[in-house]
């Protein structure tokens, strides 16, 4: 099936035997039917089900914004070598676009592949996701802040003017080694392989041009961007992304996502991506008492309702009282914070990713949030993180790695990424 967005949704014969035999084994009636509109509903908001789902690359906007959230991330920065200049950028833009079109579709890169080509030389692809599909693949590009330092690369007119490093916030502890970049590649899939297969391969060709900076690995989206997708948990144990901006309010992506590109052509269409690290102290959360997490959160843990009352969705009441004095929503929770009503209405798309990074010696995990968002002014951001400084939940969680990028506007066939920047 096709979609107008380019979108194709392919269902293979082991996934539709799978959605069979899963409603005969006695799937409940919510699921099965959960299944079903995602195999047959409209492609461009269909949650991917099966290895051979396929997101055009080609497109007004990049894939991999507003695409239904995949299971799976691998985000990689790259810094450009020393002896990198303009011309060897944008070599390196089309080299990385003729790559994303084939890994997309679930191809290998290069004109041999993996195997095709002679055994006396390293094959064109590296080759471990050769029978795994395209698996809804989709990778998306950014250009950050050092690109356009004047005297660099000559792109110090061609920079938006709201594409400035981000300041500094309260409570933050940033290591350096994981935040910013000149550039980064957002790959997100439904198998991890496949993903990680897209940076390795698109690594390979960046060599002598640039060189990684920092990776982060991704499992178990943590926020929806359709209205097919149920709102998922993150490690706090807490339903996230309730009130997320979705593909289908077109209305709101052009208004806080969709940039009008601030004069510059190569970013009409385009977004800013803000990505922060988030590490969570998960042992420390899970001695709080149950209805201190909900309180520092706003909404019960179980049916993800606001405290005020209702479900899922129902609106909060910011102004009831609880029978005990104060609001039944906390001044300082999580969800007032962040809210559209006390932060000039603003709203940002989120499409993070839970992580886990092991135990150190003391048996302490690693893990978090990888936050990520899109929107149409980095100010959106701010000005929400500031309100936050007042989040009860600060006690728990710490900031530790930040970026800023730019995102081009959707590449049309024939062209390349950021060709406008160029021209």
């Amino acid at each position: 099936m096709s979609g107008a967005d380019g979108t194709v949704t392919r269902i293979s014969r082991r996934g539709l035997i799978g959605l069979i035999g899963g409603t005969a084994a006695g799937v409940g009636l919510g699921a099965a039917g959960a299944l079903a509109v995602e195999a047959a509903g409209d492609p461009s908001s269909a949650v991917p089900t099966d290895e051979q789902t396929v997101y055009s690359f080609h497109g007004d906007h990049q894939a991999g914004i507003v695409t239904p959230v995949q299971r799976h991330l691998y985000f990689a920065t790259f810094d450009l070598t020393a002896r990198t200049g303009r011309d060897a950028l944008q070599s390196l833009l089309m080299d990385w676009t003729a790559a994303a079109e084939q890994l997309v579709q679930g191809r290998a890169v290069g004109k041999t592949g993996a195997v095709g080509g002679s055994p006396l030389a390293p094959p064109d692809d590296t080759g471990e996701a050769l029978d795994l599909g395209p698996n809804g693949l989709t990778i998306t590009f950014g250009l950050g802040p050092a690109l356009f330092e004047p005297g660099r690369l000559g792109l110090e007119d061609r920079r938006p003017a709201r594409l400035t490093p981000l300041p500094s916030f309260a409570f933050e502890l940033l290591d350096p080694a994981i935040s910013d970049g000149d550039l980064c590649i957002q790959a997100c899939a439904n198998d991890p392989q496949v993903a990680v297969h897209a940076i390795r391969n698109l690594t390979r060709i960046a060599f002598g041009r640039a060189r990684i900076r920092w990776t982060q690995l991704g499992y178990g989206r943590t926020s929806s961007t359709s209205r097919s997708q149920t709102t998922p948990r993150n490690l706090l144990g807490f339903k996230d992304g309730t009130r997320n901006i979705l593909a289908e309010e077109t209305d709101e992506l052009d208004r806080h996502v969709w940039s009008d590109g601030e004069g510059q052509a190569w970013f009409a269409g385009g977004t800013y991506l803000v990505t922060r690290k988030i590490q969570m102290l998960i042992e420390s959360w899970d001695r709080a008492r149950l209805e201190e997490q909900e309180a520092i959160i706003g909404r019960t843990k179980g049916e993800g309702a606001p405290l005020s009352g209702g479900s899922e969705y129902t609106p909060p009441d910011f102004a009831m009282h609880s029978t005990a004095g104060g609001h039944a929503i906390p001044d300082d929770s999580h969800i007032r914070l962040a809210h559209p009503d006390f932060n000039n209405g603003q709203r940002i798309l989120r499409r993070g990713y839970n992580y886990v990074e092991g135990n150190n010696n003391l048996g302490q995990i690693s893990a978090g949030l990888f936050f990520i968002s899109f929107q149409r002014s980095p100010q959106q951001f701010i000005d929400i993180q500031n309100s936050l400084a007042k989040d009860r939940l600060n006690e728990y969680i710490r900031h530790i790695g930040s970026s800023l990028f730019a995102v081009p506007r959707g590449v049309r066939p024939g062209e390349y990424i950021a060709q406008d920047l160029f021209t």
